[in-house]
């Protein structure tokens, strides 16, 4: 049998699919994207785009179908829906300065839960991905939304409290170890990493090594084996999709499910907290009571409905924020007036965070720094009022959040100098 001859750049492909065997691969040939093999196949019939070929041998071709690389992220997020992979594959250096065969690399690994294009996204909801570990009763965990760069871990007993942490979480990716079988959970996405990388040893080293500390005390996990191990081992998938880019995540946060109430899926399906009967946000409890104004704080509201408080202290503060809000009329007025239409500040500072702002993406941040201190001087102006009772108002918990954010109209002014040059 003649051997089947392999050129350079069908050999690199094969190199770099070998290491991408659960993605389709997007290949950067010129002006477009190829996808070859099985995988042109399935993007084919996904995209509805033309397959063709290329001969590959003495009497044998290479199934392909490709897209423009302008019109890329259409394409990749319409896959994502699908519950898929995407291996981006760019040519690495100056085609003019380079002879022979192009370099070429995988820069980013698109899964559902790790996407943070807007063009991908609900800026109304998070975006978690969320990994679980399991030994017998005993569940690990973690839980991070790399748009806003949250990260959460904890660990508790009980498959019923895994499946209410689930419901409530509504994962975009589950994240679990390879020999987990018997158990999949409920996510739009299901992808597997090697069991030792949630061996504890691995897991504090990856965690470690990402905050620069030599404990995790710090964080709360320190003596937490299952909480620590799938933190661990979440955070080493979050680098290896988005090769390395993670400085969006800052903090580690451990919580105890104990401090909410656990509701089922078929409680929250029943109670219409976030989406109706029949799937829809209309008429459900959420959409009667959203009435903010921005990206922000309409995530933040969905959180609050999914995970009510059990805390007694944590409840009045949060009522006393309420009602100062409520008994202020203008007040309210002057702030919903500056904040609305302010673009999403969270998810774009994790955008410049992650090494992927663009200078759009920086104009913006600029506009919302600019409001920073008339939001300010609003709640300083109205926080010197005092309760009936003489006690200081409420608001005054919302002043320290306030003042942690000195200096942004210097920030705001670098950034349109910066722009305008």
């Amino acid at each position: 049998m003649a051997k089947t001859t392999v050129t350079p750049s069908r050999q690199q492909y094969l190199d770099i699919k070998a290491q991408h065997q659960d993605a389709i691969v997007f290949f950067r040939l010129g002006d477009f994207y190829e996808t070859f093999d099985d995988d042109a196949k399935l993007a084919a019939e996904v995209l509805d785009l033309v397959l063709t070929s290329r001969p590959q041998g003495k009497n044998q071709r290479t199934p392909m179908a490709g897209v423009p690389y302008h019109a890329a992220e259409g394409y990749i997020a319409r896959l994502i829906a699908k519950g898929h992979k995407v291996a981006l594959c760019e040519q690495i250096g100056d085609s003019s300065q380079i002879k022979g065969l192009m370099p070429r690399e995988v820069v980013r690994v698109f899964t559902a839960g790790t996407v943070i294009e807007p063009g991908m996204l609900d800026a109304g909801r998070n975006n978690y991905l969320t990994a679980v570990l399991l030994e017998g009763d005993r569940v690990g965990l973690a839980y991070a939304d790399v748009t806003t760069g949250e990260f959460a871990t904890t660990q508790f007993n009980g498959r019923r409290r895994l499946t209410e942490e689930l419901a409530r979480l509504d994962p975009a990716e589950l994240l679990l170890p390879d020999s987990e079988l018997a158990y999949q959970g409920e996510a739009k996405a299901i992808s597997r990493l090697p069991d030792w990388r949630f061996e504890e040893g691995n897991a504090r080293q990856t965690l470690m090594r990402h905050f620069g500390v030599e404990s995790l005390s710090a964080f709360g996990c320190e003596g937490k084996s299952l909480a620590t191990r799938v933190a661990g081992a979440m955070l080493y998938y979050i680098q290896e999709t988005q090769k390395g880019a993670v400085g969006q995540i800052q903090r580690l946060a451990t919580y105890s499910v104990e401090g909410f109430m656990a509701l089922d899926t078929a409680t929250r399906r029943n109670l219409e907290l976030t989406e109706s009967l029949g799937g829809e946000r209309s008429g459900s409890l959420l959409r009667v009571l959203n009435k903010t104004v921005t990206p922000m704080g309409a995530r933040l509201l969905r959180d609050r409905i999914s995970r009510p408080l059990l805390d007694v202290d944590s409840l009045n503060g949060r009522l006393n924020q309420v009602d100062t809000f409520f008994n202020d009329a203008l007040l309210r007025a002057d702030l919903r007036a500056t904040l609305k239409g302010l673009p999403d500040l969270e998810r774009l500072t994790n955008r410049v965070l992650s090494g992927k702002a663009t200078p759009r993406d920086l104009e913006y941040i600029g506009v919302a720094l600019t409001a920073v201190p008339e939001i300010g001087n609003q709640l300083s102006v109205n926080g010197h009022r005092s309760s009936v009772n003489g006690e200081p108002s409420p608001i005054s918990s919302l002043q320290s959040l306030i003042a942690n954010l000195d200096g942004c109209s210097e920030a705001a002014s670098i950034i349109e100098q910066a722009i305008a040059q």
